[in-house]
């Protein structure tokens, strides 16, 4: 079993502009891909969980949420970080849809457990919203960490994983 690192990608991974399915609004919060390269180093799996509500909203696509995904996994890459899109777990559904996958509710850390054998308790999940956290503890992730939407990641935090 491994270790695993989810990251939320709104307010974690790249700064919360609304609804950003455009490669243009993507920008990177400062100090993320060092964290999640030393986490891999640590023998932490990279996972994105996304709620993606725009795409059921009509406010962009599948292919714009896909071109969007493309270009951050890419930028990872450059940066040395080893991640593949099977490695990016979304949800496409408008809240009143009522899935499974639509965090709190856990489906999406359930499937990556299931696709890559995830140790779940020795996990970690990192987000922005209680509803992050409320879907990892749900799926039995075992250390959570609630951040500040858009919050710089810190040096000593980096250097503390």
């Amino acid at each position: 079993m491994r270790r695993a690192l989810f990251l939320d990608r709104d307010g974690v991974i790249n700064i919360d502009h609304g609804y950003v399915g455009r490669v243009e609004d993507f920008e990177f919060v400062e100090g993320i891909l060092a964290f999640v390269k030393k986490a891999q180093e640590r023998g932490y799996l990279p996972i994105i969980v996304t709620n993606q509500s725009g795409i059921g909203r009509g406010y962009y696509s599948s292919e714009d949420f896909e071109a969007v995904t493309r270009y951050m996994l890419q930028k990872m890459r450059e940066q040395g970080i080893e991640i593949e899109r099977e490695q990016v777990f979304h949800c496409p559904h408008a809240p009143e849809e009522a899935c499974g996958c639509r965090k709190p509710m856990p489906g999406m850390f359930e499937a990556a457990k299931k696709r890559f054998d995830i140790d779940m308790e020795n996990s970690i999940m990192i987000g922005d919203k209680p509803s992050d956290i409320e879907a990892a503890k749900r799926a039995g992730v075992g250390h959570t960490v609630l951040i500040e939407k858009n919050r710089p990641i810190r040096r000593e935090e980096i250097d503390g994983l």
